[in-house]
């Protein structure tokens, strides 16, 4: 398509198919992003064409689009690497032109397209999305395409990404929603702490798991090994936990005062229910102020489990929910959270 002029109009009523993304794709979906979104975006992937290119050659990202005859790309969404495993993908960056979203359901069928026919495609067996809180309209679409909710991540993003909703007051939460493309039965262990939450979020899953309660085995004699991954647009870190030893608690304290230097306002950990040892792991957490986020199926390849600590009052007032099972999801969460102020 060559460079678009920043004039360029995406004419209405234009036919559309949906397909795989290709290089020529890339200005027309930066421009589409812009038109959206204006300059601001945050993540680069999206706002330059070489970037997107490469990748999606690589395999890290996967974008879906809606085409055009003459090439303007009026829809796009993504599938992209963000879980340790990379088995798991998130399903994401989707939106669609103000020309062509009225009724026509391009977001809904972009993400079809990105879970039934390219996550087979390139061997992936599970996907992921994080429905926004501020209103329920994500949620009522995901859910009905047989999406399940997991996990609340409260306060992920600030609320100056939603600059253009003026119902945004403060930051705002999303789910975890999974859907399991390629089952994987396998043993979880359940800290006893959270074994309520964690077997009523187990009744749902769209797959095979044995249950047992984790015991009172302390963390073995090894080396910690955290990834720390950190957003600045949202103030927000993430925290792979690959191994945890005796020095766990010591070297996520270290990586704690190194983010609050960097104004961090969220900090997620990520543990491996695979772990015997899990409950050691959980209550060294639990004793520094982290509480219950959820469940994280297929993670590390087995599942995984959502801790999270903020440092500032959630904005539990703008949390919109519109199924139970969400609702039961952050009565939990809450409660562990308000355990942390006492």
């Amino acid at each position: 398509m060559g460079m678009i002029p920043k004039d360029y109009v995406v004419e209405p009523g234009q036919s559309y198919t949906f397909d795989l993304f290709r290089p020529e794709d890339a200005e027309g979906v930066v421009h589409l992003f812009k038109t959206i979104y204006g300059e601001g975006y945050p993540i680069r992937t999206f706002i330059d064409a070489q970037t997107l290119i490469e990748e999606n050659a690589a395999g890290r990202t996967i974008s879906s689009v809606a085409r055009t005859p003459k090439g303007d790309i009026v829809g796009h969404n993504a599938i992209f690497c963000s879980a340790p495993s990379k088995k798991v993908y998130e399903s994401g960056a989707g939106l669609v032109h103000p020309n062509y979203s009225g009724g026509a359901g391009i977001f809904t069928k972009l993400g079809v397209h990105g879970v039934n026919t390219v996550a087979p495609q390139f061997g992936i067996e599970a996907v992921f999305g994080e429905p926004v809180c501020n209103h329920i309209y994500a949620q009522k679409a995901m859910a009905g395409q047989g999406w399940i909710t997991h996990a609340l991540e409260v306060d992920l993003m600030p609320g100056s990404a939603y600059d253009k909703d003026k119902s945004v007051s403060g930051r705002v939460s999303t789910l975890t929603i999974f859907k399991t493309l390629v089952s994987k039965p396998h043993l979880v262990y359940l800290p006893r702490v959270y074994e309520d939450p964690f077997r009523y979020l187990y009744t749902e899953l769209d797959d095979v798991r044995e249950l047992r309660l984790a015991d009172s085995q302390p963390l073995p004699e090894t080396a910690s090994d955290l990834l720390v991954t950190y957003f600045d647009f949202a103030q927000v870190a993430r925290i792979a936990v690959h191994r945890v030893g005796p020095e766990f608690i010591s070297l996520l304290r270290e990586e704690e005062e190194k983010l609050k230097a960097r104004q961090v306002m969220v900090i997620q950990v990520w543990l491996n229910l695979s772990w015997p040892w899990i409950e050691a792991a959980v209550s060294e957490l639990r004793a520094v102020g982290y509480f219950f986020g959820g469940l994280l199926p297929r993670w590390y390849d087995q599942d995984g489990m959502l801790m999270q600590k903020v440092f500032a009052p959630p904005h539990w007032e703008g949390i919109q929910l519109y199924y139970e099972r969400a609702k039961r999801l952050l009565e939990w969460v809450r409660q562990d959270w308000e355990r942390t102020l006492k």
